[in-house]
């Protein structure tokens, strides 16, 4: 047994403990990450990056047959193969070489191994040779260790060894059934990334697809999976699982209907890597969801969490399950203790840079879907749940020039949510082909809570899909106008 003492020791070495590391370290605290998988995290290997990877083969080809001229030059399908080869090498073929190496070129450490709290900044580390390591902290310890995929308790389903997302991302055959139980992104995005890659591909969802967005989001993308080949199960529920003597699998639905496929998915959602991390050493639940205030100090009643020093970031606090959201915590809980390492109090800044607010209401996401599905904000129901009094602006893209440029027949829908008493936007959604890079300028109106009087300022170019911020201004009227309560064909007043 060794021991090591640093300043800060994170426990998760992804994208989200890899941007805490860099921000203590920058200022100038020592700092360990501790692993015990590959160093990059979910996101680089079995999330982000290799799911995108095998959707985009499918929406290039998919893009080019809209635009005569390219039409005509496409023939065939997505090569299988080399769409696979494409995602290994995003993917770093699962090594972590250059991830590992960036840590050292920072000046971080990293332990490799399994790591349980065994007391206040303490942190014991057993390697997979059973070498053991006790870490100390003379100032954290962050908790970043993400979520994982949930299991259902369905009759037989774990007998028939069903993928969740870490294997729908890294397989290396496409089976030529596929069955997908659950109706959220990950849902969405890998039935339309197998039905392009030539999967059979059947969707069983209790609720309409993309549930907490707007509901026309869900209904586009439904409609485009249909139209794909993708048969949709809306409304049922699978009871039981089977593999038979052929190696297929039989799923019984809540209806006496059956489907049959090579292999299963379920994507029904998260849960939390907590359960061996050694939580009730310092009064917290194994498997909890970690709860943290918007420094990302985590919150309990247990006397061995005074002193500042528990931190949680990412997928593991439950406040934004997205990349980029635990980078942007990341960075905010890096600042904090960095900041009371010091002996200043975390509200000295000009700018905010040490707490997280963003995860309340400002949350970007895109679908990788085809069509996209890019959301900020709040939709018009969560508006109204939380009390604003609203105008519903919605728009049809297809009547962009921009979108008449990029396809023949574009497909697409924009809804912003502008708040009546301060006349500012609350949430926007976008629905089309390249949508997803309209959103960043929508997250920067709500987060900045740019007046619907200054955004007439903000002047698109054309022919683009960003004219449609002068369309749905348009809809909303005129700045010192007091038409503002006239019903039109494309806005409606809630709350």
């Amino acid at each position: 047994m060794s021991s090591q003492s640093y300043d800060v020791i994170v426990i998760g070495g992804g994208a989200v403990g890899e941007n805490v590391a860099d921000r203590t370290s920058q200022g100038d605290l020592s700092t360990v990450v501790v692993e015990s998988d590959l160093v990059g995290g979910e996101c680089s290997y079995w999330a982000c990056m290799p799911s995108k990877a095998l959707l985009r083969s499918g929406a290039a080809l998919a893009a080019a047959r809209r635009v005569p001229g390219a039409a005509e030059a496409v023939s065939g399908t997505v090569d299988a193969r080399a769409a696979l080869r494409q995602r290994d090498s995003i993917a770093s073929h699962w090594k972590d070489d250059g991830q590992a190496k960036w840590l050292d070129s920072a000046g971080i450490a990293l332990v490799r191994g399994h790591a349980r709290l065994t007391g206040v900044k303490e942190v014991t580390v057993t390697a997979a040779d059973g070498a053991v390591t006790v870490l100390t902290a003379t100032h954290a310890v962050v908790v970043s260790t993400g979520s994982a995929a949930l299991l259902p308790d369905i009759d037989g389903l774990r007998a028939v060894n069903p993928w969740t997302s870490r294997e729908a991302t890294s397989a290396q055959q496409i089976p030529p059934r596929l069955a997908v139980i659950g109706g959220g992104v990950v849902a969405a995005e890998m039935a339309a990334a197998y039905a392009s890659l030539g999967s059979a591909v059947t969707v069983i969802a209790r609720s309409p697809l993309l549930g907490g967005q707007e509901p026309f989001a869900g209904e586009l993308v439904t409609a485009a999976l249909e139209e794909n080949g993708v048969t949709v199960l809306i409304g049922r529920s699978t009871t039981t699982a089977h593999r038979e003597h052929d190696g297929t699998v039989t799923l019984a639905l809540d209806d006496a209907s059956t489907v049959t496929a090579d292999q299963v998915l379920v994507a029904i959602g998260r849960t939390a890597r907590t359960d061996d991390l050694g939580l009730d050493t310092v009064g917290l639940g194994a498997g909890d969801w970690l709860d943290v205030d918007d420094t990302l100090l985590v919150q309990g009643d247990s006397p061995d969490l005074a002193g500042d020093w528990l931190y949680a970031t990412g997928d593991v606090n439950h406040r934004a399950l997205l990349t980029h959201q635990g980078k942007y915590q990341a960075r905010a809980a890096g600042d904090a203790i960095v900041t009371r390492a010091a002996g200043r109090p975390v509200d000295d800044t000009p700018w905010g840079a040490h707490v997280a607010t963003a995860d309340h209401a400002a949350v970007p996401q895109v679908t990788f879907t085809d069509p996209q599905v890019a959301s900020v904000g709040h939709t018009a129901a969560s508006a109204v749940k939380a009390g604003f009094r609203i105008r519903i602006l919605d728009y049809d893209l297809a009547n962009l020039g921009g979108a008449s440029v990029l396809a023949v027949g574009y497909v697409g829908k924009a809804r912003a949510i502008v708040d009546l008493d301060r006349e500012v936007l609350l949430g926007v959604t976008f629905v089309g082909q390249d949508v997803a890079e309209l959103l960043h300028s929508a997250t920067v109106a709500i987060v900045g809570e740019v007046p619907i009087n200054r955004l007439w300022h903000a002047v698109p170019s054309y022919p683009t899909l960003t004219e449609v911020w002068l369309r749905l201004l348009e809809a909303y009227g005129r700045p010192g106008f007091t038409d503002n309560d006239t019903d039109t064909d494309t806005d409606e007043e809630l709350g």
